[in-house]
């Protein structure tokens, strides 16, 4: 019993797993805080965008 709990002490595995987890979590969350702001911005642009077809379009039908 002992020497079976030895070695689970000495198992360093789910400590190295657990790393990568956190590195993993810490791009997603990065990734989607990137996104976030993007997304944004191309909103902007395609209001900007379509209220300049419609006003083109409003020009031609006068």
């Amino acid at each position: 019993m002992t020497t079976m709990i030895s070695r689970l002490l000495q198992d360093e595995q789910g400590a190295t797993a657990i790393e990568y987890g956190l590195i993993c979590a810490l791009l997603a969350i990065a990734a989607l805080a990137g996104l976030q702001s993007f997304a944004g911005s191309t909103i902007t642009m395609w209001m900007k965008v379509s209220s300049e077809t419609l006003d083109a379009k409003a020009e031609n039908f006068k």
